[in-house]
């Protein structure tokens, strides 16, 4: 007997213990989370409603425990219902995007409306098409979107812009699996993308209908003028590396500037993500608040920070969709909307709590995030920094002022780079030897020159 309770008070030990830092385990909910959506993922067969509807009532079982239950059983009643929720959770997002798959090879007419235009790693220019009409094949069976890659002729038409109704002639098949175990899964992307088939056309891309007038048609059409302005005043390189930067435009970017870009591992920097919205809406956040307190009427009337958080907030939702929302951009929109709510909301904005917030809401909307390398880099990076930060804000003050701004930008390179690199190496099977000093050495510029500039340059641009 006494056995049994010595073998028992550590258990309720820690049970105690997790009643008493309860207030401080949110950071910890997108974890168990993760672990359910992971699981899921790993399952090799798809679990069937029947699984699924007990799985639900147990998750609600436990989510009563976890409110009404004994003290001693609420976190461990919480952290199970959020493992199984994320199981759950993943599942019903499969089902809700489920959509037709080419189920073999297809040559002929391709008939659909432009709704996404990108670039191939080989610089080819790529069309997303919904409402697709295939020949002979039946509405039901037809995929929900096709992706194809323009080639030769077909590269060489007017270019296109989304809602264009268009035909061409195109080879098309099925999103193909991982080639190898453990590698890109490039059918789980497309499912989660409602893409049904992919492939290429060398014909001349034929309008059938006008581009129908929306916010899509509007801000492409303003990413465009955008770029073509910046790369008509910056030439060269120089000036498609600002495009891209600013609009995600990388049209004029070179391939082989591209390549340099990611053998030195720079090429995020091209790529809309947490860095570009952060340093955007950082940037635009101190400008406000500190511009309004020039101007003491103002300054002692309202809130300047809040002020300076709603600013901040409307830019970040002007980049988003001058960027286009992409998986990544509105990843970083999120990240960014959730801290400067909390400056709104008189709370700590760089906190892990927030994080934890951003997390939970990006993997409740899209579960799949979880598996694809932006998401983990992102929160992997971002939740580096801010445990980074803690001892820098007792070091900063030992620092001569002039040095501090890039003291924080060096640090918060450095910072980034140790926390991603082992990410990318598991992802990508490489590691650019150079890519942390690269990084120290361009992150800092970013931060300190380029992103204020172009962020000047868009405010003025209306002036000339």
């Amino acid at each position: 007997m006494a056995g049994g309770e010595t073998r028992v008070r550590p258990v309720a030990a820690g049970l105690d213990a997790l009643v008493a830092a309860r207030g401080g385990l949110l950071i910890w909910a997108p974890v168990a989370l993760s672990f359910g959506i992971g699981g899921y993922f790993a399952l090799p067969v798809e679990p069937g409603w029947p699984a699924l509807a007990g799985l639900g009532l147990l998750v609600a079982a436990l989510g009563l425990c976890a409110r009404r239950g004994a003290e001693r059983v609420q976190v461990p009643a919480a952290a199970l219902a959020l493992i199984l929720g994320g199981v759950l959770l993943a599942a019903l997002r499969t089902w809700s995007v489920a959509a037709p798959v080419l189920p073999y090879r297809y040559y002929g007419p391709v008939e659909g409306r432009i709704v996404h235009i990108d670039r191939s790693f080989s610089d080819q220019l790529r069309l997303t098409l919904d409402r697709v009409v295939l020949e002979d094949m039946a509405p039901a069976r037809t995929p929900a979107r096709v992706r194809v890659a323009l080639h030769g002729a077909a590269a060489g038409g007017s270019a296109p812009v989304p809602g264009l109704t268009v035909i061409l002639t195109a080879h098309l098949g099925p999103p193909e699996g991982p080639v190898e175990p453990g590698g890109f899964d490039f059918q789980r992307l497309a499912w989660f993308s409602r893409l049904g088939a992919v492939g290429y056309t060398r014909t001349p891309v034929l309008v059938l209908a006008p581009p129908e007038a929306g916010l899509a048609l509007i801000a492409f059409r303003l990413r465009m003028a955008i770029s073509r302005a910046m790369q008509a005043t910056v030439p060269g390189q120089a000036g498609a590396f600002a495009a891209a930067l600013m609009t995600g435009d990388r049209s004029g970017v070179l391939a082989t500037t591209t390549a340099d870009l990611r053998a030195s591992n720079l090429s995020h920097l091209i790529a809309i993500s947490g860095l570009h919205m952060g340093l955007l809406t950082g940037f635009v956040f101190a400008a406000c608040r500190y511009g309004l307190a020039l101007i003491p009427a103002l300054a002692l009337r309202i809130e300047t920070k809040k002020v300076a958080a709603v600013v901040a907030l409307l830019a970040a939702a002007f980049y988003l969709m001058l960027a286009g929302p992409g998986v990544a951009t509105r990843r970083a929109f999120v990240m960014a909307a959730v801290m400067l709510v909390a400056v709104l909301a008189d709370r700590r904005a760089i906190s892990l709590r927030s994080v934890a917030v951003a997390a939970l809401i990006v993997l409740v909307l899209e579960p799949e995030s979880l598996v694809e390398p932006g998401f983990q880099m992102s929160f992997g990076a971002t939740v580096a920094l801010i445990v980074t930060f803690g001892p820098w804000a007792r070091v900063q003050p030992h620092l001569p002022v002039p040095l501090r701004p890039v003291a924080m930008l060096v640090l918060s390179s450095m910072a980034a780079g140790l926390a991603t690199a082992p990410i990318a190496a598991a992802h990508f099977n490489r590691i650019a030897e150079y890519g942390l000093l690269a990084n120290l050495l361009a992150v800092p510029l970013m931060g300190l020159v380029v992103m204020p500039s172009a962020v000047i340059a868009a405010v003025l641009s209306p002036v000339g």
